[in-house]
């Protein structure tokens, strides 16, 4: 299993923000589009990205007045990204020793998708599932 397929399951439509846009406003597309991070995007180019967890930490940190922040001050500036080759196993990897969950997918300079530990663990719950299906008919015909 590789990122395209899961993509191809999942569809490759990605909200995206850009440098300035307020923390209150990406706050917003998270919680309408329940989703977790966003991209942040400069002229077309991948220059960051935002998650919720960054919205909390400046909550912690500024209060309130975060909310007011451009999404430029809370990005994660060096984003860990994947092409549409890697691998569910190299994808798990990555997301456990960097302890992210959203890796973007980038191919050719051009961010083509977006993928999350929730889209990492269906696709490794079902490959399991068909495995132990296979197991068992072989048992049963054997």
């Amino acid at each position: 299993m590789n990122v395209k397929q899961i993509l191809g399951s999942k569809g490759s439509e990605v909200v995206f923000v850009a440098p300035g846009c307020k923390v209150s406003e990406v706050s917003k597309v998270f919680g309408e589009r329940r989703i977790g991070a966003v991209p942040v995007m400069d002229k077309g180019r991948l220059v960051g990205i935002v998650s919720e967890r960054d919205v909390v930490r400046g909550l912690a940190i500024r209060g309130a007045a975060v909310l007011d922040d451009a999404v430029d001050t809370l990005m994660t500036r060096s984003v860990a990204t994947c092409t549409g080759e890697a691998t569910l196993h190299h994808l798990m990897e990555m997301m456990t020793e960097r302890r992210i969950r959203h890796v973007p997918v980038v191919e050719d300079g051009k961010l083509i998708g977006i993928v999350s530990v929730g889209d990492v663990v269906k696709e490794r719950l079902q490959e399991t599932q068909q495995e132990a299906d296979a197991l068992k008919e072989y048992i049963a015909t054997a």
